[in-house]
């Protein structure tokens, strides 16, 4: 299936970002350009690689960095890896996307889909559904409401903010309006908010997920320490893969993982939540790079 980055919505998306997407034979061509010393080119999860085109581009764009990150529709990896190798490319020892995530099958009924969790996500679920459900009965404890208006946004943010140290990178509210304005009908925010029957209630937890035709993504998520108290998050996520069932997406996927091969420590928590809901692992090649004279 198609990677949502070879998407039309995720290519209007980097348009918006500021990047110049040049789109050939339905791959997804990516150019930044920095005044006076040319351009950088990235390929990300592209099915096939054409060195022609990507020469090209480079020539006509001055182009002084590629960057490729094949996608898993490059069957043998070991013959990407290869001709890339012979093409003057480098692995990187950090790649830019996930090189590893969790894909969850969605074709699979809701019953099956959560039997795959583990028990402890199970409970979870059931205590922070509990607690929603208590909520709306006596106006206390957690309710969690889904939003799909960009005006939304804003709030969604400044939750996150609050909910982070400051050296924790949080999207800017422009880039989020971008985002979403990318895919219109194709995203759904949600929200946890401690009390929130009161007319200031307090927001524990978020999440935003997006979709193409076939395939859902667990995009953005935060949490404070009430919202990982009342564990909110899963009940967070779990109302996000039946919003994804809803809307007739065929797999979920778990945006990254921490990955072995590129250690870094600071995915181990949250990888461990997201393989607590199952899912089949996925691992990408990695990421490759080549310096090149702009001409």
């Amino acid at each position: 299936m198609m990677d949502i980055r070879q998407s039309l919505q995720y290519a209007e998306y980097l348009r918006r970002e500021g990047w110049f997407v040049k789109r050939i034979r339905e791959i997804n061509y990516f150019i930044k350009k920095f005044p006076l010393i040319g351009s950088v080119l990235k390929l990300q999860r592209p099915e096939k690689i054409d060195f022609n085109t990507i020469d090209r581009l480079c020539r006509k764009y001055r182009v002084f960095q590629i960057i490729i990150e094949p996608d898993l529709a490059l069957i043998d990896s070991s013959v990407t890896h290869n001709l890339l190798l012979h093409n003057g490319f480098k692995i990187t020892r950090s790649p830019y996307l996930p090189s590893k995530t969790l894909q969850i099958d969605l074709t699979q009924t809701k019953k099956r889909i959560y039997t795959n969790f583990t028990k402890d996500c199970k409970y979870s679920i059931k205590r922070a559904m509990a607690l929603s459900e208590r909520s709306e009965s006596k106006g206390s404890d957690v309710t969690i409401h889904e939003y799909s208006t960009l005006s939304d946004i804003k709030t969604w943010r400044e939750s996150w903010k609050k909910s982070v140290k400051f050296t924790r990178y949080v999207p800017s509210e422009q880039q989020l309006l971008n985002l979403c304005r990318s895919f219109p009908h194709n995203y759904s925010v949600f929200l946890a908010s401690h009390n929130g029957s009161t007319s200031s209630p307090q927001v524990i937890s978020g999440a935003i997920f997006l979709r193409t035709k076939d395939v859902a993504y667990y995009w953005y998520a935060f949490t404070n320490d009430e919202g990982r108290t009342s564990l909110s998050q899963y009940s967070l996520l779990w109302k996000g893969l039946l919003w994804a069932k809803k809307m007739g997406c065929k797999v979920f996927d778990f945006e990254g993982i921490y990955n072995p091969r590129f250690p870094n420590k600071s995915w181990l928590g949250f990888s461990h939540f997201k393989r607590s809901f199952g899912g089949r692992g996925i691992e990408y090649p990695g990421c490759y790079t080549k310096f090149r004279l702009p001409v």
